[in-house]
């Protein structure tokens, strides 16, 4: 193989591994929740502890992922806005202060879908390919 030949082989290599690093993050309920789609604005104030129920006037309970998770670090910066540093540091002044707690957290995709399979309170995210048909993928406006 010449130099020519390995370097283009190599860089679509790399484009494709990174592409498959990157899972694309849905926002999930469980199929007994009414709830079917929310705004990116209603999906930080739950996550982030301003609002405690769903529009239908349901409880809403977030669940998040542990830290380090491709899904949850790309969940932050897509429906936070912040990075996971950011929502480290906003929990740690809410517990502080005495206003909230940070989202319980879930070891895996499957545990999480578990959950919020079970009780109509969770909201979670997941990697899109870890839906299964004990919830439903939340439209996002």
């Amino acid at each position: 193989m010449s130099l020519r030949t390995f370097i283009p082989v190599q860089t679509a290599s790399l484009l494709i591994a990174c592409a498959a690093a990157q899972a694309q993050v849905v926002v999930i309920v469980s199929t007994k929740n009414p709830v079917t789609k929310l705004t990116t604005e209603m999906v930080s104030q739950i996550f982030l502890g301003q609002s405690t129920t769903f529009y239908t006037g349901w409880k809403a309970e977030p669940l998040d992922l542990a830290e380090g998770s491709p899904a949850r670090n790309e969940f932050y910066a897509k429906f936070l806005g912040k990075s996971a540093a950011q929502v480290k540091a906003h929990w740690s002044k809410q517990s502080f202060s005495g206003k909230g707690s940070a989202p319980a957290v879930v070891s895996s995709d499957a545990d999480l879908i578990k959950k919020v399979a079970e009780n109509p309170k969770y909201i979670a995210y997941v990697d899109k390919a870890s839906v299964d048909a004990g919830v439903k993928v939340i439209t996002i406006q």
